[in-house]
């Protein structure tokens, strides 16, 4: 008897344990059923990890090396592998989702979801190769190493540099956010400058004949709603300081919205968090527009998270925080992955840059 009672406790235990698993290796339908299942705690450190993979990609470092390599990394940020490209994108997709799978197997990943060229798999995967992307060349033309990328000229009211002596860009939006600061006392942290900077790079490789598919065109690849707001002429439309005087002007009206928010929901964070906090809200703000990070920080059920990161922030870096209130709502109101890439990237190219500050004698990094 007792012998029958213990056989059949076997079964069921080595019947659930297999059906667990059998179910474990069964995708998920989608890719949000991810990130609707993960805690808040999963982005604790989530900058730092995903900011390695993303350096990978802009600078073609690690495993981005080899451009012809995807990489696959898990909710948190940690890179779990990667897949040398197939002969064709359609064969590359079939081994990603046989990687994915065997990621399960392996207990590396929790669970998996079925990729396909318009739809998102899990664990995440990222091509190495991006062809727009040429970080050295940007940062060149940022610091003016050569001739061609030096710049002079005159804009509403403001003279920088001469024919003579042509100046490097970066030194150029400085000067332009000193004459308006001190016309109009923006007030912002150099911080904000910074990042300024760090999204030129990012936007357009700092090169002032860049367009887009949506219109948008110049350093700061400005809409021309945007630019006829700022009531620029068509044929300054290009100008690089008239779209550095633009952007600021779009983030001074962005900071007046987004400030008394701000306020009501991290105002009790320590000075230097809330700085660095503020900047990469309004660098959203300038990416995917004011409305939709309002949207974060109040509304419901997008300001779950917010709410949550500001009543622990003490667990939590400046930089998890902003990337956090934007992984939870991924799904939500356009958001997604590249929002995410988005801030990481001109995080890095603003660390790239500054890095280079010395030999310019630059304050605003």
């Amino acid at each position: 008897m007792r012998y029958r009672i213990f056989l059949k406790l076997f079964i069921i235990l080595f019947s659930a344990s297999f059906h667990a698993q059998a179910e474990s290796q069964q995708p998920l339908p989608d890719w949000l059923d991810v990130v609707r299942s993960s805690p808040y705690s999963v982005t604790k450190g989530f900058y730092q990890n995903i900011s390695v993979i993303r350096r990978w990609v802009l600078l073609g470092e690690g495993y981005c090396s080899n451009i012809d390599r995807h990489i696959l990394f898990n909710r948190r940020g940690h890179f779990l592998g990667y897949l040398n490209n197939r002969a064709t994108q359609a064969e590359t997709q079939i081994a990603l989702n046989h990687l994915r799978q065997k990621l399960v197997d392996e207990k590396k990943a929790s669970f998996w979801v079925e990729g396909a060229d318009n739809k998102t798999g899990y664990p995440f995967a990222l091509a190495c190769d991006q062809p727009h992307v040429d970080m050295q060349a940007a940062l060149n033309r940022m610091l003016g190493t050569t001739p061609d990328s030096l710049v002079w000229g005159t804009w509403d009211g403001m003279t920088i540099g001469s024919q003579a002596s042509p100046l490097p860009l970066v030194k150029v939006v400085q000067q332009v956010y000193d004459q308006r600061n001190l016309q109009s006392g923006l007030g912002w942290s150099d911080i904000l400058v910074s990042h300024l900077l760090g999204q030129i790079l990012i936007e357009s490789g700092a090169r002032k004949r860049s367009f887009s598919s949506a219109e948008a065109v110049g350093l700061l690849q400005l809409r021309p709603e945007v630019l006829k707001d700022c009531r620029i002429p068509s044929n300054f439309h290009l100008h690089r300081m008239a779209q550095v005087d633009c952007a600021l002007k779009l983030y001074r009206q962005n900071h007046r919205n987004l400030q008394p928010a701000f306020e009501t929901q991290f105002g009790h964070l320590p000075p230097k968090k809330q700085d660095k906090l503020y900047a990469m809200l309004l660098v959203q703000a300038y990416h995917g527009g004011i409305g939709r990070l309002m949207s974060l920080l109040s509304d419901e059920p997008l300001g779950a998270a917010a709410k949550y990161y500001a009543k622990h922030h003490d667990r939590f870096q400046a930089e998890d925080i902003a990337l956090g209130m934007i992984f939870h709502n991924m799904g939500r109101h356009e958001l997604g992955l590249a929002s995410l890439y988005y801030l990481i990237d001109v995080e890095i190219a603003t660390e790239s840059l500054c890095q280079s500050k010395e030999s310019l004698n630059i304050s605003i990094c």
